[in-house]
This record gives structure tokens, C-alpha cells and sequence, in this order.
């Protein structure tokens, strides 16, 4: 569970990755309902941060993990959560991040999706607030969540495998083709174990009905549908950050390119004085 191999090679990023996180805590999204939470809890899994292992932290329930941890499945069934997300939109691909999860993982998972809308169809309150690390959901929260009818919502990904949290192989990605806006989100571990982050990419779709015509809007804010195509250089920061809720949280929460290494060694200015820094 502590050690992590070192990475060997690294294939190429799926395209859908430089699309928005539309699943991330940091836009509002959030986990409404868990099967179990014993080790670890769900919320856990929509973290902004990258996971991380400490390897003298423990609870009164066991190892701390820095994602999702369910016991071992003792009666039918498997474990599930759902997963509303922060900004409703259309989904291209996910990130399931099983980091630091080496003989705990879940060994499959599926996921699906639904689009639910306001009322009379608004679905059920749920309260997960607070550490539910070593909870389970109860009868009536069971009984609540089977109004949304989650297991028969459109499959996104089907029943497939996930690899184990070392370092080369944690990031399990999944394509998606479905055309439609979703609010929801299923993800089942097929039967139990546990996930590190869940990445849902995609591109934000909002339903312009309760916007007043005379209301300005932001046309590229991710909310209402901008996305990063495309760009130069991230290596301290995401373009999408640009376009994120509110302000930012720190200079990490912006886009931050890395400095040219063809830059000359001596900065000249030109017969007019001015001072000559090429490339952008």
C-alpha cells in the first residue's frame, strides 16, 4: 500500500484530459450519497488536489487513505456512490486516479449518468456532511437515494477494469460517447475497494431558460460552456484555470507557463532602444 513503482513510460493523454473538471469540489461538485464509508470517505474523491500518502496516519478504523475506501463486501451487492456535479455539461472522458491504492483498489468499476431536473423531479436532500469516515448509508437514506432510480440511468462506461495506484499505471482513463447533458453521476465499484479521485472532463452546458436576456454573461466561463482547446505551455498552470469559479485560490490557480529555454544569454535592445525578448 506505501510503495509506489517508479514510472517506466508514459503513453500519450487522451485529448478529452484538457477539458474541464466538471466533477471537481472546487466548481461544487460533491457526493450525495455513499454505500460505505468505512475507511474512507466518498468526498474524498472530487478533491482539487493531487492524492496523497502518509505513511503513519492512521485512524480508529484503520489505514487514512486519501480518496474513497469501502470495507469488503460481506452481503449482495456492490458499492456505489453518486455524484453531483458542480457544473452540468456534456461528458467526454474520466480520470479514475487509483494513486496509493496498491492492494486495496477496486478491481472494476462502471459509471453512469443522469440528467434530473428541478422540481416536482428535483431530486432527494441528502446530509454527508462532516468526516463519514468509518459510516455506511442507513435504511433511510437506502430508501431515499432508490426514488432517483440510479440503476437504470444511461451506462457511460461499462464494467471495466482499473489498475493499481503505483505511480505508472494510477490513471485510468475512459472515452466517452454520449451526446447528452448530465447533472449525475453513478459510480460503482464492482464490488468494493477503493478509488483516489474521480475526474470527470467535459464541457459545461447551462440551461440558459432562468437567465433573463438582459442579464450579462460571461461567454467563456466554464459554467457556460468555455473550454481550453489548445496552448503552448502549462507547466505551473492549466489554461482552464482562467475560466474557473470565482477568484482564484492562490498564483497556483492560474494559468502559469514555464520559462523559454532559447531565451538569449544576454538581453540586447535594438537601434531604437527597445529591448529585444523573443518568443511568447
Amino acid at each position: 500500500m506505501a510503495e509506489r513503482r517508479a514510472a517506466v513510460t508514459t503513453a500519450a493523454e487522451p485529448n478529452f484530459l484538457q477539458f474541464n473538471d466538471l466533477a471537481c469540489e472546487a466548481v461544487g461538485g460533491k457526493v450525495i450519497f455513499a454505500t460505505d464509508e468505512w475507511f474512507a470517505p466518498a468526498a474524498n474523491l472530487l478533491k482539487r488536489e493531487p492524492p496523497q500518502f502518509i505513511p503513519s496516519a492512521f485512524t480508529e478504523f484503520g489505514k487514512w487513505m486519501d480518496g474513497w475506501e469501502t470495507r469488503r463486501k460481506r452481503t449482495t451487492g456492490h458499492d456505489w456512490c453518486i455524484i453531483q456535479l458542480g457544473v452540468p455539461g456534456r461528458i467526454y472522458g474520466f480520470d479514475v486516479d487509483t494513486s496509493f491504492f496498491t492492494g486495496n483498489h477496486s478491481p472494476h468499476i462502471s459509471i453512469q449518468a443522469g440528467c434530473l431536473g428541478s422540481s416536482p423531479d428535483k431530486p432527494p436532500t441528502f446530509s454527508l456532511d462532516g468526516d463519514r469516515t468509518g459510516m455506511a448509508a442507513s435504511d433511510i437514506q437506502l430508501a431515499a437515494v432508490a426514488k432517483l432510480g440510479s440503476e437504470a440511468w444511461p451506462e457511460l462506461v461499462c464494467v471495466s477494469e482499473l489498475k493499481p495506484g503505483y505511480s505508472d499505471c494510477c490513471h485510468n482513463h475512459f472515452k466517452v460517447n454520449f451526446s447528452h447533458r448530465v447533472t449525475h453521476l453513478r459510480l460503482n465499484m464492482h464490488p468494493d475497494g477503493g478509488i483516489a479521485r474521480l475526474r470527470a472532463y467535459g464541457v459545461g452546458q447551462r440551461d440558459w431558460s432562468s437567465v433573463s436576456s438582459h442579464q450579462d454573461v460571461d461567454l467563456v466561463a466554464l459554467t457556460n460552456g468555455g473550454v481550453c482547446l489548445g496552448y503552448s505551455d502549462a507547466h505551473f498552470g492549466h489554461p482552464r484555470n482562467m475560466i474557473g469559479l470565482g477568484r482564484a485560490v492562490n498564483m497556483a490557480d492560474g494559468w502559469e507557463t514555464a520559462r523559454r529555454l532559447d531565451r538569449p544569454k544576454h538581453l540586447k535592445v535594438d537601434q531604437r532602444g527597445i529591448l529585444q525578448v523573443p518568443g511568447s
